[in-house]
C-alpha cells in the first residue's frame, strides 16, 4: 500500500490560524486540519492499521482518527499541500519496518581508553585527599 492511495479517504477542515498574517489571520481560514479515519479505511490491511495505530497513537483521538494540523503559511492551499506531505511522511515512516540491530563487540582500544580514564579519575580523587600521617 502506498500512502498516496489513501488520498480519497482524507478529509480537510479549515479554521482560523494563529500563525503569521497580521489582520489576514482574523479574516481568513488558513489553518488546515487533515483527518484520516484509520479504522473505517478500506485500503490498508488489518496488520497495517494496527501498525499505524500503534506508531501514531499520539496523533490519534479516541475515535481512531489520525489528525495532522498545519498553519505555517498564510495560504490555505500551501498549508493543504504541507499537510498532505506531512501525512504521507508519517504513514510511510510508520509502515517502514525497523531494521534489527546487529550486536557488535566493544573494540579493544575503547576498553583501554575507558580503563585509562577511570585510572586517571581515581588518581585525581586520590590526590585531593589529605595526606595520611603514620
Amino acid at each position: 500500500m502506498k500512502p498516496e492511495d489513501l488520498m480519497p479517504e482524507i478529509s480537510f477542515k479549515a479554521s482560523r490560524s494563529s500563525g503569521p498574517g497580521g489582520q489576514n489571520v482574523n479574516k481568513v481560514n488558513t489553518k488546515i486540519e487533515l483527518r484520516f479515519d484509520v479504522e473505517s479505511s478500506k485500503i490498508p490491511t488489518t496488520e497495517e492499521k494496527e501498525i499505524i495505530k500503534e506508531k501514531l497513537a499520539n496523533r490519534m483521538n479516541q475515535e481512531g482518527i489520525l489528525t495532522v494540523t498545519v498553519q505555517r503559511s498564510r495560504s490555505q492551499l500551501k498549508n493543504k499541500k504541507l499537510a498532505i506531505e506531512k501525512f504521507i511522511v508519517l504513514i510511510s515512516d510508520a509502515l517502514t519496518p525497523e531494521k534489527p540491530r546487529t550486536a557488535t563487540r566493544v573494540p579493544a582500544g575503547t576498553k583501554k581508553k575507558r580503563l585509562a580514564d577511570k585510572q586517571k579519575q581515581a588518581e585525581k580523587k586520590k590526590l585531593r585527599k589529605p595526606p595520611e600521617l603514620g
